[in-house]
């Protein structure tokens, strides 16, 4: 019996995801709760476990995005592969043979091919490159080109056998339903592709048949092989076909630089060498889901609300003082560090209980507003930027939010955060002074209406009570909507949580 494996639904607001790599390859026995692939949702990445113990059938390839519900693979249970087995392996293969080695005929009938509809809300696609050439005979189900959209890249399959004409042009930008290319449908392969087969080097046919997945890198040993700067050209592919895995880009090592070829004769001494700029290489590399998401939602944020920032400065020096006093105490009882993040996610959630609208958010034409502190913490991850989510930070404790970040921080490098950590949020607050900065105008993590950003921590020379004195001084920025949240809201905001950052022995009393 065949299990077909389905996406699963793995949060509320996503209908679709992408295959990201496969561990196991076509044809692999695989064991039940087996982890098969990767799937990528705009959120996060998450494992897809083997449903039964089989034979696996890949019916998506990596790149491929696939809706919520739709086939992904198939295991064949061990029962039914044994029987479906026992047919002679010899008597399908003289078929095929007989009917190449009289060559192809033509048929006459010409199957044109259209793009494909790849998602609901994809109008058009972008040809990325054609695999096979103008001409070249082509077999039923054999990727021909591949595809950009605005959400993922994937591959479009031969739908018949025969000799491919090309229509569209690499780069061209087509409509849903659009003439791609037509295939003048043959019977039997032509005899100048078999007799070339047949002529192949040894060494080809010892390491199987090769095709477009051979020397291709899956998305995953793309990025690392483009971050290595090393050419896929250059990398022996282990998987399926030749394809290279994600492991065969980890253990590639980039080509040690050719010797310079020696001088064959002193050029005359008129003549001046011509200048030298170094090494003038580029690379492009195709954005992920996340990253396109990331950048199509920063958009629409900068066009749809009417955005402004306010600035402020804060003295640390109480902070790093208590800090100090107490750092070593604090983690021998608590097991974890007395960090900055605890004090500002503390004076935000006093602040917002004081000034509601900053913590509300536009539905329609409705203002919703929150009696609770859902805090976001904006986390640089391997795959990009991702913010986790403090539930109820208002009731927690210093050490609680403290193991909490460290918590939603791990996972966030590993990759590990489910879809439930990273919704909702009522407000956000991001450090980009752990990257040196010293001033910046934070985008709003929408449907929020503000988000706090914390920088650098500089040693400045204040005047205080008349006398200067040099003080560790942070520049905190708020960005706000502007259709909720008025000018005296956000200032008083600010000025709330400096005060409290100030004094901080004003958040044990809550005043």
């Amino acid at each position: 019996m065949s299990k077909e494996i389905i996406v699963p639904a793995v949060g509320e607001s996503i209908t679709e995801v992408t295959v990201g790599q496969w561990f196991k390859n076509d044809g692999d026995l695989v064991q039940m709760d087996e982890v098969l692939c990767e799937l990528e949702s705009d959120k996060a990445t998450f494992e897809l476990p083997a449903e039964a113990t089989g034979i696996l059938k890949i019916k998506a390839q990596a790149g491929d995005t696939l809706e919520i519900g739709a086939v992904i693979c198939s295991i064949e249970e061990e029962g039914s592969a044994s029987t479906s087995g026992s047919e002679p392996a010899s008597a399908p293969a003289e078929k095929p043979a007989a009917k190449a080695s009289s060559g192809s005929s033509a048929t006459g009938e010409v199957k044109e091919m259209i793009v494909p509809t790849v998602g609901e809300s994809i109008t058009e696609v972008t040809l990325a490159n054609w695999l096979k050439a103008d001409g070249d005979y082509v077999a039923l189900d054999e990727i021909i080109a591949e595809v950009d959209s605005d959400k993922a890249t994937f591959e479009l399959p031969a739908e018949a056998s025969g000799i491919l004409r090309h229509v569209a042009k690499e780069g061209d930008v087509l409509e849903i339903g659009g003439l791609i290319c037509k295939i003048e449908v043959t019977e039997g392969e032509p005899a100048a592709a078999s007799s070339d087969s047949s002529s192949a080097p040894a060494s080809s046919a010892a390491s199987g048949n090769t095709n477009y997945a051979t020397g291709h890198a899956s998305p995953a040993a793309s990025k690392i092989l483009a971050e290595k700067g090393v050419s896929p050209e250059s990398v022996k592919g282990t998987g399926k076909d030749g394809r290279i895995t994600k492991e065969d880009a980890q253990s590639a090592q980039k080509p040690a630089a050719s010797p310079a070829p020696a001088k064959s004769e002193a050029k005359p001494a008129a003549e001046a060498p011509a200048p030298s700029f170094g090494s003038r290489n580029e690379r492009r590399e195709k954005m992920s889901s996340l990253r396109k998401t990331v950048a199509k939602r920063l958009v629409s944020v900068k066009n749809e609300t009417a955005m402004l920032t306010t600035f402020n400065e804060v003295n640390m020096k109480p902070i790093m003082d208590l800090r100090s006093k107490f750092k070593e105490q604090f983690k021998e009882k608590h097991g974890v560090g007395l960090g900055f993040m605890s004090f500002f996610t503390k004076a935000v959630c006093v602040a917002l209980q004081e000034w509601p609208a900053v913590n509300a958010k536009i539905d329609g034409n409705e203002m919703v507003f929150n009696d609770y502190c859902d805090i976001s913490i904006a986390v640089s991850a391997p795959k990009g930027l991702v913010v986790p989510v403090i539930r109820n930070a208002e009731n927690m404790s210093f050490d609680q939010i403290e193991k909490e970040v460290v918590r939603l921080a791990g996972k966030a490098r590993d990759n590990k955060l489910s879809i439930e950590e990273m919704t909702g949020g009522t407000f956000t607050i991001t450090n980009g002074g752990v990257f040196g900065s010293m001033m910046s105008t934070p985008i709003i993590n929408a449907p929020q209406s503000a988000i706090l950003g914390m920088h650098n921590i500089v040693q400045r020379p204040m005047a205080v009570n008349g006398e200067v004195k040099i003080l560790p001084m942070m520049y905190v920025a708020l960005s706000y909507d502007h259709r909720i949240i008025d000018g005296r809201e956000s200032v008083s905001f600010l000025v709330r949580v400096k005060e409290l950052l100030e004094d901080p022995t004003r958040l044990l009393f809550g005043v």
